[in-house]
């Protein structure tokens, strides 16, 4: 499989790559399980596949703003995204990764395996499940003027460590910002280290949270 992958940049990155995010197994089955009809949060609904956050802020807060440049991927990055190497072919292609989502050259996303992820959508006001597939599995409550505030722990108790995402833009004073010139030695990322830095870019570290359910008033996801 490695092989093939080798020779097939593009492709979506096979099963041997979605050791992070797809590797909830027991942990998320054990959180799921705080869904039962008897429970406070029998109001939110599961989600099945889970959904992805990004999330920024102090790691030690549980609660704070700027939620309304937190990102949402309703469905997982990590296999739909590009390889480093696929970087050139991906812009002959007029930015069209096969999965479908277009990259842009202005703010690009790269994860822990240093794959090229398509942008998160806003992330809609509400309340959600989170956890980091750790010890915490608590509400996240996020307000409309991007204010956000947790049930219980801080941001780092439900973030997921193995997870690694973070912005590339331009860096101040113009110039080239482009994956073609991150280095590939520099993945994988240890899990709980921060993403490396690419000559040319700004770089902007998000958390990633799972999402396990929704509001039942968030109705778009």
């Amino acid at each position: 499989m490695r092989r093939a992958l080798a020779l097939v940049v593009l492709m979506p990155v096979a099963a041997a790559l979605r050791v992070s995010r797809r590797s909830l197994g027991a942990v998320a089955v054990g959180s799921l399980a705080t869904f039962g009809p008897h429970n406070a949060n029998a109001e939110m609904r599961q989600l099945r596949p889970i959904q992805f956050i990004a999330a920024l802020g102090d790691p030690e807060a549980s609660s704070g703003g700027g939620a309304k440049a937190w990102g949402l991927w309703r469905l997982d990055p990590g296999p739909r995204g590009v390889r480093l190497q696929g970087y050139e072919q991906l812009v002959k292609q007029g930015g069209k990764a096969p999965s479908g989502w277009f990259f842009d050259d202005k703010k690009w996303w790269l994860e822990e395996h240093g794959l090229i992820m398509e942008d998160p959508s806003p992330l809609p006001a509400g309340r959600y499940m989170v956890t980091g597939a750790r010890k915490v599995t608590t509400e996240l409550n996020v307000a409309t003027d991007g204010s956000w505030t947790l049930k219980e722990g801080k941001l780092f108790d439900v973030t997921h460590l193995p997870c690694r995402s973070a912005l590339y833009t331009p860096a101040p004073g113009g110039g080239a910002c482009t994956p073609a010139q991150a280095n590939g030695k520099d993945f994988p990322v240890t899990p709980g280290a921060p993403m490396p830095g690419v000559t040319g870019c700004a770089k902007q570290d998000f958390a990633v949270l799972f999402v396990l359910g929704v509001d039942d008033a968030i109705k778009e996801l």
